[in-house]
């Protein structure tokens, strides 16, 4: 490995952008945080402003290198990882969004997905991209703008539209429209996407009624993106890495061998298995993705998403206001002494459910039940669910118990009583990383792949380092108890739904 400068890492995630300056050991020297709003026009629409994103990630970019005291030339490459499935449409013309970015937790598109379900579309769909139809990907979010917007059928009309994910937003603004640009792994979450022949397929864009001409070019997770415009931050940088955020934690966790997991607990939770060569065909609902494509050798993955982890704090902390920082929610979960059970769906079930049209709902409340209550069941909810996702891929792929060694990251990892449940009721071990930012460190290992500093993913892998190890302390029996009333939860909550 080699280094004569820094590598920027940009993660532009759901409820913040986020800027790392990391050394070639994968250290943080720098990051900057900088959370911007959500918008919520009706219920289970959940929006970004396409400009706020742009102007937050540019900001917390300015900040990282002024507290280094460096330049813009002293970064030898920038990687670019973002939330997936996001959608913004823009004129190519004035670069002005069309519409608030759609976020891959809006629901809106609920009958629309509903109707393709009824013209017996999901082989079709799931054969071809991996994934259910469900509002959570972007295909149905493009559809309805276009449906509904009427500046986006004027600006389609005169060949000015373009779309993308947020990574392409990104992209296409730092390099002053010259690189109209996505990864294969944010296209592969797009449901227009063949992950088999790797291309845009023209039969899902018929499907959907959507011109291939607005859609971004696919590149390589390690490829040339374009250069970010010296008019940001004084000098070019070239963007040399991107990838959806999960796909980008798996590799910051180097899961690069088939078989390998990692679970990221952010504003959603995401459990990816590397399948290697193989296209994995889930039978419990779990998707089929690209994992990464890295210097020709391409990885697919299995996944399962739930889309509100982190969530749950943030709801906790900003509306019921039960504590003023995110990190105080373990202290308040300790002193907690009656079970309840939280079922997070703020914006429907994901994975192994797909049930867009439920909400969520506390149950068991008694007199005395408490805030504390409240917090240790909100954190057992998402290491439920997780449990929800690992029985499902137990059943894919035929393995034991005894064989996975889950990698967890994200900001709700530092929470040792809530990896210590998750350790519990999975019956498996945890294994939390020394640097838990995974996700920004991955997409700072693919532009350092693309920049030479680091050969392969053998020089990768060799930096991972182990923090703690989380074991089972309960019985699989007590395990099943717990899990069973969970069940139990969720299928009264279904069925009256």
């Amino acid at each position: 490995m080699s280094l004569s400068g820094y590598i920027l890492s940009i993660d532009q995630g759901t409820t913040s952008s986020r800027a790392l300056i990391l050394d070639e050991l994968g250290q943080i020297l720098a990051q900057k945080n900088i959370e911007f709003k959500q918008y919520y026009p009706e219920n289970g629409w959940v929006e970004h402003d396409p400009v706020e994103i742009l102007k937050t990630t540019t900001d917390a970019i300015k900040q990282v290198l002024a507290e280094l005291k460096i330049n813009a030339q002293d970064v030898v490459v920038a990687g670019i990882t973002n939330q997936r499935e996001t959608i913004v449409a823009w004129d190519k013309l004035t670069g002005k969004p069309i519409y608030n970015a759609i976020v891959w937790q809006d629901r809106r598109t609920e009958n629309y997905c509903n109707e393709l379900k009824e013209k017996n579309l999901i082989d079709t769909i799931k054969s071809k991209t991996g994934l259910v139809i469900d509002p959570y990907f972007s295909a149905t979010k493009i559809q309805w703008i276009l449906e509904n917007i009427e500046e986006a059928k004027e600006c389609l009309n005169k060949g000015n539209l373009l779309v993308g994910t947020i990574d392409t937003w990104l992209i296409w603004n730092f390099t002053k429209g010259s690189e109209h640009s996505t990864d294969v792994t944010n296209a592969s979450r797009t449901m227009l996407y063949s992950i088999v022949d790797d291309q845009w397929d023209e039969e899902l864009l018929d499907i959907f009624v959507l011109p291939k001409s607005i859609l971004p070019h696919v590149k390589n997770s390690v490829d040339d993106f374009g250069k970010i415009a010296p008019d940001f931050f004084g000098n070019e940088i070239q963007i040399g890495g991107v990838a959806g955020d999960q796909q980008a934690a798996s590799v910051g966790q180097s899961c690069f061998k088939e078989g390998m997991v990692k679970s990221t607990y952010g504003t959603g939770c995401f459990l990816l298995m590397n399948t290697g060569d193989n296209i994995l065909n889930s039978q419990s609902n779990l998707l089929s993705t690209v994992a990464y494509n890295i210097k020709g050798k391409k990885s697919y993955a299995i996944e399962g998403s739930i889309f509100n982890a982190g969530t749950v704090v943030q709801w906790m902390r900003d509306e019921l206001e039960f504590f003023n920082n995110a990190s105080e929610v373990e202290s308040l979960a300790s002193k907690s002494s009656n079970d309840i059970h939280f079922v997070p769906a703020f914006t429907g079930l994901g994975a192994p459910y797909w049930r867009s049209d439920i909400r969520g709902q506390i149950s068991g409340i008694t007199r005395d039940t408490s805030k504390a209550d409240i917090a240790m069941a909100a954190l057992k909810s998402v290491c439920f669910q997780t449990r929800d996702l690992f029985e499902c891929l137990l059943n894919d792929s035929n393995l034991t118990r005894e064989k996975f060694i889950i990698r967890v990251d994200g900001g709700m990892t530092s929470n040792n009583m809530m990896m210590q449940f998750l350790s519990d009721i999975l019956q498996v071990k945890i294994e939390r990383p020394v640097n838990q930012e995974s996700t920004a460190i991955g997409a700072a290992y693919l532009a350092g792949i693309y920049a030479g500093i680091y050969k392969d993913v053998a020089d990768v892998e060799k930096l991972w380092k182990t923090d703690q190890i989380f074991e089972p302390k309960i019985s699989i029996d007590q395990a099943e108890q717990f899990y069973d009333g969970w069940k139990k939860t969720i299928e009264r909550l279904i069925s009256n739904g």
